[in-house]
């Protein structure tokens, strides 16, 4: 294990990314040197606070920022600003050097001639370039450099999106790339991902290809950008943005070139042909259209006859702004109560009626393309699933998406529709092996393409992880599963919808701590939802009072004073282990327990205080 400590760390560029990369850093208790360019036209002389100004202004709006890029405001005082003119031999103390300026190979070769004069043998460099490639930022640098080189992509905003995509060269010490990985994920708490250097590396590669393929399904089936965002979100289990506006927030100028930097550097793209920009698109980069950042995108904000917001939807037919429409699909409609995320994938893409032959082509084309990827961007198929959930905050991965969705049947679907998956996925069902994915014994296994059988998943041995231990369920009711994890500690999660705590919830940690008591050491709380629990169920005690079942009522209090009394005075250490929301009940839960374990975005409190 590397002896390397970063106690201090320099951020060469401040623009969106590069300050809100060094306020991920503060954030995490790491001293920061934030620089940029010196303004035009000031003197060498001129107060600092004149050469500062870029950098100092940048800091600013970042902190300002909504959502906030630091836990708490006190963190700036970690970072010192400066300027590359007047600064740039501080680096000299940095144990990193992060570079985040504009994405020009010429500039950054520049930056980087500078970096090497001043930085110390040994120090860490690496760019937060999102497509320029890897080693050609290295030419012309020193063997220590060179060493010492990697790229590394943070996605924005960083403090909130997970991924952070590993980029070495053929120069770079394995060893640093070994350090960099485990220090993303255990002090930065990244979803750390090893790529190669190729375009767009990984996030960007498939998830560029994913909106561009879903644009050629629209056109091919007829569909209208409200459909498409209806059909390409939470259904699915991808952010509420979907397809359309995750484009506006992105940039439609930063989607289209990314898009013709693939088409023009993976000449042997099987799929190169769906990076082609549509027409309709080229005419928005020309109007100026590019989403948020200019007003109007897709969508366009503006203020109906009585002054209240309304969010209008461009037509790609007449190319007009119009009313938003409400899309109405019988197996849309079918599928959306459905809380469970692959019985409701597998509901989709059955469907018998446009949306259903929407998401059978977007899947097959989807599962044709990640299998082709295969090893040309990843050796191991479980990066691609790990960068899309923690950089385009999908729920499930492609592949795991392949397998819910069933690898031998869906294969043969695709086939007979056209389409073509890689030679490894072939002789992957031939030798009799149905899945990218299994469980056993409490570990995640995954196919490797490369020695043709199935691997443990990297750092299983670390932390726990809940799904994993379905062979070891020792008890359930509707709505909780409770496990067996080894080492004589049970293990209790619950599936309701925002992780609400009813009754079946609370009988659930009753029978937990009443199993644990009785012939086991200890007790851990958790789930993997996208909340830990938003509170009580606020619905059963609505419903309670209207009917005006106040018996009913007092027990159901009861029964949850009780059983955080339970959890306070167990025989048996409690641990309870939240993130995201852990509201009202789930608050006083973590509070009682013997031992709380929040993740960093946990936000919890009591909601009538």
């Amino acid at each position: 294990m590397s002896k390397r400590v970063i106690k201090k760390i320099a951020v060469l560029g401040s623009g969106v990314m590069g300050s809100r990369i060094a306020c991920h850093f503060a954030g995490v208790g790491v001293q920061v040197l934030l620089l940029d360019i010196v303004p035009k036209d000031v003197a060498t002389d001129a107060k600092p606070a004149e050469r500062n100004k870029i950098v100092n202004d940048a800091l600013t709006a970042a902190i300002k920022s909504n959502p906030s890029p630091v836990y708490h405001k006190d963190v700036i005082k970690k970072i010192t600003t400066g300027n590359f003119e007047d600064n740039m031999k501080d680096i000299a103390g940095c144990d990193w050097v992060i570079e985040v300026v504009v994405e020009r190979l010429d500039i950054k070769q520049k930056v980087f001639e500078q970096v090497e004069k001043y930085r110390k043998p040994g120090t860490l460099i690496t760019s937060n370039t999102s497509g320029i490639p890897i080693h050609m930022m290295a030419e012309g640098r020193s063997d220590d450099f060179k060493k010492h080189f990697c790229g590394t992509h943070f996605f924005n905003p960083p403090r909130y999106l997970r991924l952070l995509e590993i980029i070495p060269t053929p120069y770079t010490d394995p060893g640093i790339v070994d350090f960099l990985m485990n220090y993303g994920d255990l002090y930065l708490g990244k979803t750390t991902v090893l790529c190669k250097d190729t375009p767009a590396f990984i996030a960007n590669r498939i998830g560029v290809f994913g909106m561009m393929a879903i644009m050629n399904v629209k056109e091919k089936l007829k569909l209208t950008i409200d459909e498409i965002d209806a059909l390409t979100g939470p259904v699915i289990g991808r952010p509420k943005s979907a397809t359309f506006r995750t484009g506006d927030v992105v940039g439609l100028d930063t989607l289209v070139k990314v898009a013709k930097g693939v088409a023009g550097n993976c000449p042997d793209d099987e799929a190169k042909d769906q990076f082609a920009i549509p027409a309709w698109l080229d005419k928005m980069i020309a109007n100026n259209w590019l989403g948020d950042k200019t007003g109007q995108g897709f969508f366009k904000k503006t203020k109906g006859a009585g002054g209240e917001k309304e969010i209008l939807t461009l037509n790609l037919d007449t190319m007009e702004y119009g009313p938003r429409v409400k899309p109405k699909f019988a197996t849309l409609e079918t599928a959306k109560p459905i809380d469970d995320l692959y019985t409701r994938l597998k509901m989709l893409v059955a469907g018998t009626d446009k949306a259903g032959e929407f998401y059978r082509l977007f899947h097959y084309g989807l599962f044709s393309y990640i299998s082709h990827r295969i090893p040309e961007i990843s050796d191991e198929l479980y990066r691609v699933d790990d960068a899309m959930m923690a950089g385009f905050g999908w729920e499930i991965g492609a592949f795991e998406s392949w397998d819910v969705l069933g690898v031998v049947k869906t294969t043969e679907a695709m086939k007979a529709a056209g389409y073509k998956v890689a030679g490894w996925v072939d002789e992957m069902i031939a030798a009799g092996n149905k899945s990218f994915y299994k469980v056993e014994g409490g570990k995640k296994f995954c196919y490797d393409p490369a020695s043709k059988s199935y691997k443990p998943l990297p750092g299983g041995d670390a932390f726990i992880v809940m799904s994993n231990f379905t062979d070891k369920q020792i008890w359930k009711n509707g709505s909780c599963r409770l496990y067996d994890l080894g080492n004589d500690v049970l293990g209790l999660q619950w599936f309701t919808k925002m992780g609400s705590i009813g009754g079946d919830v609370l009988s659930g940690i009753q029978t937990a701590i009443d199993k644990a008591e009785k012939g086991y050491k200890g007790l851990v709380i958790g789930n993997e939802g996208a909340n830990f629990s938003a509170g009580a169920n606020v619905g059963m005690i609505f419903m309670l009072a209207i009917d005006q079942e106040y018996d009913e009522l007092d027990m159901a209090i009861r029964l949850f004073q009780n059983t955080m009394m339970r959890a306070r005075y167990s025989s048996v250490p409690v641990v309870v282990a939240p993130h995201g929301l852990a509201l009202g009940g789930a608050c006083e839960l973590s509070l009682h327990a013997d031992k709380c374990c929040p993740a960093a975005e946990t936000y919890t409190g009591l909601v009538e205080l």
